[in-house]
């Protein structure tokens, strides 16, 4: 598997708009856009974080 599939993206809290997180993930096997739980530091609980569109 090339290197080239693989993009980096930001994950961005759904309530708040804050960018928290950086991550990667395979472009061939998920083409969708990520949603996944993580914590949110000014939320201060854990939300929806949405990959951000560039």
């Amino acid at each position: 598997m090339a290197k080239e599939d693989r993009i980096s993206f930001t994950l961005k809290c759904s309530v708040c708009g804050e960018e928290n997180y950086i991550t990667s993930k395979n472009r061939k096997h998920n083409a969708n856009r990520l949603e996944v739980n993580k914590y949110c530091p000014r939320c201060n609980k854990k939300t929806l974080h949405v990959e951000k569109k560039k």
